[in-house]
């Protein structure tokens, strides 16, 4: 389990550049990135409600996903889809709610919810957002484009560096759309 790549941008836009390092900032989110705050950042939840807390400060997803993509036709790379993090080796999407991911020598990400895809994903690229929503066995929806969390401890992050999961004590619920 390891990190591939690491992206960040300072403004409002779809993909995220990759970066040598981030660096993850307590209880705030990715140092330098348009989504870093307390609050919500996204802007269409800011519309919404400005005041709700951002659980949405880390966005990761599996680069299985980005070659399933291209399994099906789609050039995609890590920061594309506007991940601040991209994994392999890990099962992101299997993850329980409250699940630690410790990402190299010091920064935790607590997960808090599944990334709801958006037909911003169409935009980029037309057809997309059909490979980011599955079907499980009991026909549920299932959603494939990565997951959010919170920075629990900060520090530098960067490509290479290992990831170890810390799952949460007592029941472990299932991750949902946020």
């Amino acid at each position: 389990m390891k990190i591939v790549s690491v992206n960040c941008s300072g403004v409002h836009e779809f993909s995220k550049p990759p970066r040598a390092s981030i660096t993850l900032i307590e209880g705030l989110g990715v140092e330098g990135d348009a989504h870093l705050g307390v609050t919500v950042q996204h802007l269409s939840r800011i519309k919404r409600d400005p005041t709700v807390l951002n659980l949405r400060q880390v966005h990761l997803i599996h680069a299985e996903l980005h070659d399933e993509m291209r399994a099906e036709g789609f050039e995609v790379g890590a920061g594309d889809l506007g991940e601040n993090i991209t994994t392999r080796g890990i099962d992101l999407l299997g993850l329980p709610l409250n699940a630690r991911l410790h990402l190299g020598p010091d920064a935790v990400v607590e997960v808090k919810g599944l990334r709801n895809p958006c037909y911003q994903i169409d935009d980029f690229r037309k057809g997309l957002l059909k490979v980011c929503i599955d079907k499980d066995a009991d026909g549920n929806m299932v959603c494939k484009a990565g997951i959010m969390g919170v920075v629990i401890a900060g520090g530098a992050v960067k490509p290479g560096d290992a990831i170890r999961v810390e799952l949460p004590e007592g029941k472990q619920e299932k991750l949902v759309a946020i």
